[in-house]
């Protein structure tokens, strides 16, 4: 099963070290999303990992980051809905409904859908589907490898997501409300978890 990890939508203080720690410890894909940042905190952050991890970056503001700093990609959502012109690199996009994984499955590299679970970082913000739902889906086709599960995710639910269907789980809550403690531990034994599966 993939981990993608979300970043929190502030910048806070050493997160540059947070992030390649994270990297270090074998993360495979961070999204950058920063959706009140300015172009100058955004490549300023960028600037402080190490060049070797930011093909490893999907950023979901300013686009134009992917190109001049080598990122992995681009993220499209309700705020970015469009990729830039001639792009042609990685595009993931977020996905609210079925339908919009129906929609864009085919021409993204994978899709999040959400909310899978009640969010640990967003307070009141509900699953909005059922297991019996989702394994609905499953068989219809709409959930499959390219279709990531995001929302509440924490390693309690990586059996559930695998079977119905989902290729890998986008983590945020369950990360970064544990820096500080033992964050980095927590993430390798998320990743020990997730390859069971």
């Amino acid at each position: 099963m993939k981990l993608i990890t979300i970043t929190l939508p502030v910048f806070f203080e050493k997160e540059a070290e947070a992030i390649t720690s994270l990297f270090d410890a074998g993360l495979e894909i961070l999204h950058l999303r920063k959706p009140g940042a300015s172009y100058e905190d955004m490549e300023k952050l960028l600037n402080k990992l190490p060049s070797e991890y930011l093909e490893r970056i999907v950023t979901h503001e300013y686009f134009q980051l992917a190109s001049f700093l080598n990122l992995k990609g681009i993220h499209l959502n309700g705020r970015n809905p469009v990729a830039p012109a001639g792009f042609t690199g990685h595009i993931s996009r977020s996905c609210h409904s079925l339908e919009e994984v129906s929609k864009y499955k085919t021409t993204c590299d994978y899709v999040f859908l959400s909310p899978i679970y009640d969010s640990i970082s967003k307070k009141g913000y509900s699953s909005a589907y059922t297991p019996d739902t989702l394994q609905k889906a499953r068989q219809a086709g709409i959930i499959d490898a390219k279709v990531m599960a995001l929302g509440g995710v924490t390693a309690a639910h990586f059996p559930e997501i695998s079977s119905s269907g989902f290729g890998g789980a986008v983590l945020l809550g369950d990360i970064w409300k544990r820096t500080g403690t033992d964050f980095i531990g927590h993430f390798k034994e998320l990743l020990r978890s997730a390859s069971l599966f």
